[in-house]
């Protein structure tokens, strides 16, 4: 790269394309106006080896129009607002190598939003695809109209409108989002909510689905940091500390893989230890109930080979499986073959789970750089509009049925679930193929078929078996509805269906028999102490979550400006209902230490208690009342403390 830059008939070249004014007014321009030219100028020579002079020419048009338009903006950070139109497009031309057209989009895509200029402007200057590209990035303001309508959803709408086109504005706008993600911290803690929450809602799982897997993975954390600071400091301390103590015996599996790799003639493969991160690590623990100590999965090995023409990607992937297995002992049903199905999105790797010396088992990812690659640049990486057609085709299906019923919510979440789920397909009994997401069941597969079968679902039968309508359907099973003109939904089948068209029929039927209103969420429970966020519902009442409640994410990503800061302090006239969940090895008076330290050292009502004990091992739910997050922080600590004890956890329903 150094000696790339230094070579001066091509540094010259790129410069002559900035205005003239930045050469013969060099020195009366500011420090700041210095800095930005030269980072621009960079680019421009990075760029200029895999774009013609001409465009290099556009490209740098485009940014002169936005440091002209931008002059006298700036960023609540402080600096100069053309610091953010020329990171995005950064972004755009080298995390994501797009082409000259959504670079120059990039640059300009706040000038008609922010400035006088407009999209003819554009269009006159760059044409009609740069001005497509700006337009379906640009905020439209919204018309006065009778009925209220959230402006990040219209904006959503018009974004995933696109697709109808091409997905280069989408590209555009994870890459603006992305960029607003790195330089949250200058914002208020409320604007930080807003915006981490539209993040967490639809902007990084729309990543996952194109298969940006990095971009994913850093807005989910960027996310996290800011919508809750505390949980993502104490598990990003945690990894660390694991890593450090971790980090002889991966080194040293490290070392035996590769002199297997080389004895086997395998060269030039390279290995890596690949951390998921702090949201990664929450996430598992939510979906397991666990605490940290007991989350797998927290980071993984890969391994990466070259594509050569001597082998074929999953040849090369089953010799090095091979290899591995034949010295380290390999976890019964760990394998994972995405070479032979991919994921949704593109996703391509064998996976396996390996015993190492240290004995303890580690996931092991075998890739080819292309696959690699891949992961990186997602639905892009073949740069081939073939490679992404048959997602969109599929996608676009999934949102006229959406805009054609429903409230936008609704409408909303039916988008985002369809983000990050993978697909199987169930057949009826006459064998007509049924595409549902992963994790559905019978009865989403029941409301497939017609909404009036899904209404008044009975019981199924799966590949002839009675079974609930609650089942999850695995790929390749054949269902059969059976149905009750006496039976309704009830509340509870929200929790058993995954697809958008149950969710709205279940909600539509559940909304005209009652008419339900919530101060503190029914979801999350807070508890005074917690990290909670308010929103003004329209009748005015104030509701509570959690800042890591689902539910809040949600509304902060479409209600953002219902946001409202609440102290949410400890009244010891108020109790709360709580229940944990306590794990055990099991001995005599373990249960009657359990509810001495509950009743009796902590003065609590205790409420109900269940227990089962298997092969010495003993499993206690207690509910009881508390006044604070405190007081059930002390209630765990103590409990934690008492000999046997393994796990305590809250349990969060």
């Amino acid at each position: 790269m150094t000696n790339f830059f230094s070579n001066s008939h091509l540094t010259a070249d790129v410069r002559c394309y900035l205005p003239a004014d930045s050469a013969i007014n060099e020195k009366n321009m500011d420090v700041e106006s210095k800095k930005i030219d030269e980072k621009v100028e960079g680019l421009l020579v990075r760029l200029s080896r895999r774009f013609s002079a001409e465009d290099i020419k556009r490209i740098s048009d485009a940014y002169y129009l936005a440091r002209e338009a931008h002059k006298e903006q700036r960023r609540k950070s402080g600096e100069p607002y053309i610091m953010h139109p020329v990171a995005v497009a950064q972004i755009v031309a080298e995390e994501l190598r797009l082409g000259a057209n959504p670079i120059i989009a990039a640059f300009l895509h706040d000038v008609v939003e922010d400035t006088p200029y407009t999209i003819e402007d554009i269009r006159e200057r760059f044409g009609d695809d740069v001005a497509f590209l700006v337009n379906v990035v640009t905020k439209k303001k919204k018309k006065n109209t009778s009925v209220k309508t959230s402006s990040q959803i219209d904006n959503y709408k018009q974004m995933l409108d696109s697709l109808h086109y091409d997905i280069r504005a989408l590209l555009i706008k994870l890459s603006d989002r992305l960029h607003n993600m790195r330089t949250l911290s200058s914002m208020r803690p409320d604007k930080q909510m807003k915006i981490a929450g539209e993040t967490d809602y639809f902007y990084a799982p729309l990543a996952h689905r194109l298969g940006l897997y990095y971009i994913k993975r850093e807005m989910e954390n960027l996310s996290f940091r800011y919508r809750c600071p505390r949980d993502y400091a104490y598990i990003d301390e945690q990894l660390t500390i694991e890593q450090k103590e971790r980090e002889p015996g991966l080194k040293a599996f490290l070392f035996e893989i590769e002199r297997l790799l080389e004895n086997n003639d395998i060269f030039m493969a390279r290995t890596e230890v690949y951390s998921r991160g702090p949201y990664s690590a929450w996430r598992k623990m939510n979906s397991s109930g666990c605490d940290f100590k007991h989350v797998e999965g927290k980071y993984y090995i890969r391994i990466i080979y070259p594509n050569t023409h001597d082998y074929s990607e999953k040849d090369m992937s089953l010799k090095i499986y091979s290899i591995l297995t034949d010295r380290f002992k390999e976890k019964p049903g760990s394998v994972a073959n995405y070479i032979d199905s991919p994921k949704e999105n593109g996703y391509q790797s064998y996976h396996v789970k390996l015993l190492t010396p240290q004995g303890t088992w580690e996931e092991v990812h075998i890739s080819s750089e292309r696959m690699i690659r891949k992961s990186q640049f997602g639905c892009i990486a073949e740069s081939t509009e073939t490679t992404i057609t048959n997602w969109l085709e599929k996608f676009k299906h999934v949102l006229q049925e959406m805009a054609t019923r429903g409230k936008e919510v609704e409408y909303m979440d039916g988008v985002t679930s369809s983000f990050y789920n993978d697909d199987i397909v169930a057949y009826t009994p006459e064998g007509k193929g049924i595409i549902l997401p992963k994790g559905a069941t019978a009865l989403d597969f029941a409301f497939e078929i017609h909404s009036e079968l899904g209404l008044h679902a009975h019981y199924a039968r799966i590949n002839g078996l009675l079974s609930s309508i609650k089942t999850e359907l695995e790929s390749g099973d054949v269902v059969q509805i059976g149905s009750n003109e006496n039976v309704t939904p009830k509340s509870d089948w929200l929790e058993h269906v995954s697809t958008f068209k149950a969710k709205s029929h279940i909600n539509s039927f559940l909304n005209k028999q009652r008419k339900l209103q919530y101060d503190r969420c029914e979801n999350c429970r807070p508890l005074p102490g917690d990290e909670v966020i308010g929103f003004k519902n329209p009748d005015g009442s104030i509701s509570i979550h959690r800042r890591d409640c689902k539910v809040a994410i949600r509304l902060a990503s479409q209600r953002g400006d219902d946001i409202v800061a609440v102290n949410f302090e400890e009244d010891r006239e108020f109790l709360y209902p709580v229940k944990i969940d306590i794990v055990v090895i099991d001995r005599n008076h373990l249960l009657i230490d359990l509810i001495d330290c509950i009743t009796n050292k902590l003065q609590l009502s205790l409420t109900r208690i269940s227990t089962t004990s298997r092969d010495a091992i003993g499993y206690c739910t207690m509910e009881f009342l508390v006044h604070s997050s405190a007081e059930l922080q002390e209630v765990t600590t103590n409990i934690s403390q008492i000999d046997g004890v393994e796990e305590v956890k809250q349990r969060v329903e």
